[in-house]
């Protein structure tokens, strides 16, 4: 087992919100991969509604329901190419008093034959789609916008980034995302921002781990998202022999797994001795996800239904799942989401 970060002491720095640096001790109950508004332009150019988190009051409400559960902080997902609502996000954190860290960086290259809106063209440049800006930057170009949405401001926005973000395909690696987990990497040796990995279909990662290690990433910086998607018990194990986070951020997502499948790939972690790597989110991105846009599960389902049934389970299984929940949402993201000095 990798030796984690302390969350106490010198080693621990800062988190970033929307709203401010804070210390990691005051971050609180976490969801660690969720999308709160969005607009992305390649769902939008093909008229698929439900993939347009589009309407803030929703979204609010959703976020309103997790605070009266007994959540404190989101970690907000949304690269640039999933069609940001910077200020709408800021908004409802100051509304609602929940905590949300932003993310600068990218998602995966499919996305990437969509139109930029005009409003970035100022600050990223006269480019028409994504995948042609990313095609003709070089890569330290590209870390430095990264860079520049983490210590200056999302989109031009005064809210900065909490985290760097890079994406690949479904069994695949095309280069343009080789590039851009590159210039991720390099702006996470600058800014010391954690870093969060889009993995398709929970694929990739220990060849995303390769590439990682190859700019010299210490991998205690870095959560994997999807791993849930990839039920692979082998897989997970050596992730988390690097040090690496392990996101399990399809909870409430029956269509991949019914929850038993993901409860025992937790649970089989934590028998090995990984339960400080751990992270839960809900990655909420569709419409048909929340409960005040489509009359889904919501926001609250996680804090309010999943989590005493994984108690329950945990304790069937001769663990302490209190315990394991205070690890989950609250100590392990303290220290995942942490700038490291």
């Amino acid at each position: 087992m990798a030796d984690r970060p302390s969350t106490e002491g010198s080693q621990m720095g800062y988190i970033r919100t929307l709203t401010g640096d804070i210390p990691p001790e005051s971050l609180g109950f976490t969801y660690s991969h969720e999308h709160i508004v969005c607009r992305p332009a390649f769902w939008a150019e093909r008229g698929e509604d439900d993939l347009l988190l589009d309407d803030p009051e929703k979204s609010q409400k959703d976020i309103e329901d997790f605070r009266a559960c007994g959540g404190s902080a989101i970690v907000d997902a949304t690269a640039v190419d999933y069609g940001r609502d910077v200020p709408a996000v800021y908004r409802i954190s100051l509304e609602t008093g929940i905590k949300i860290v932003g993310t600068a960086g990218f998602n995966k290259s499919f996305l990437w034959d969509a139109k930029i809106k005009e409003e970035l063209k100022p600050i990223i440049g006269d480019y028409e789609t994504y995948g042609e800006w990313i095609d003709r930057a070089s890569v330290n170009a590209l870390a430095d916008f990264v860079i520049r949405e983490v210590e200056e401001g999302l989109e031009g926005t005064p809210f900065k980034a909490g985290q760097v973000k890079f994406g690949t395909g479904y069994n695949r690696i095309a280069p343009l995302e080789e590039k851009t987990l590159r210039a991720v990497a390099r702006a996470h040796r600058e800014t010391k921002a954690p870093i969060h990995s889009h993995t398709e279909a929970g694929t990739m990662a220990l060849e995303q781990i390769e590439l990682l290690q190859s700019e010299k990433v210490d991998m205690r910086c870095v959560s994997f998202g999807h791993m849930d998607r990839n039920p692979d018990p082998y897989v997970h194990e050596q992730i988390a022999r690097t040090g690496a986070y392990l996101c399990f951020d399809g909870i409430g997502k029956i269509k991949y797994a019914p929850e038993s499948v993901r409860i025992a790939l937790i649970l089989e972690l934590v028998r090995k001795g990984y339960e400080d790597q751990i992270l839960i989110g809900g990655d909420t991105a569709r419409k048909s996800y929340y409960k005040h846009y489509g009359h889904g599960l919501g926001l609250a389902y996680i804090i309010s239904k999943w989590v005493p049934r994984f108690v329950d389970e945990a304790g069937r299984a001769g663990f302490d799942g209190n315990k394991l929940v205070e690890k989950f949402f609250v100590l392990n993201p303290a220290a995942c989401f942490a700038f490291k000095k």
